[in-house]
């Protein structure tokens, strides 16, 4: 049981906790924007093109409401508009990720002196390199 708690301890210390509250955090503020968008931006026009259609609007009524009764109806509206909000999520941290990818090709390219490359990553390219002015010694002397 001590172990678990060092174990916890040492996870939630090394701010892996942290980052994650923070994607969380950011996540759902960007989710509101770009549901935002989708539907202030993004379907008014797309309802011009459709003869003034509301996609939010629109679904099939299995049952009709009586004064008894309420609707049933599956909201199909809804649905396509949330396939659009995941389409563009999808699409931002697709290429958020590309570009973070770039970035990090580019510092860990120890031959790159555009970005500094981290120490870890440095020090081992300078053991290869030493590693291979010894292997080219030993094969002279061969």
């Amino acid at each position: 049981m001590k172990n678990f708690f060092q174990e916890f301890k040492n996870f939630a210390v090394k701010g892996n906790m942290i980052d994650l509250a923070v994607g969380i955090i950011i996540g759902t503020a960007f989710n509101k924007v770009v549901s935002t968008i989708v539907s202030a931006i993004i379907m008014p026009p797309l309802s011009l093109l459709t003869d003034d259609v509301n996609l939010s609007n629109k679904k099939w009524v299995l049952r009709e409401a009586t004064d008894t009764v309420e609707e049933v109806a599956v909201g199909y509206g809804e649905l396509i508009e949330s396939l659009i909000d995941f389409g563009i999520i999808a699409f931002t941290i697709f290429v958020m990720v590309k570009f973070i990818n770039r970035f990090k090709e580019k510092s860990e390219d120890p031959a790159n002196k555009e970005v500094e490359t981290p120490k870890n990553i440095a020090l081992l390219s300078s053991m290869e390199s030493l590693l291979k002015e010894q292997n080219e010694l030993l094969r002279k002397q061969k």
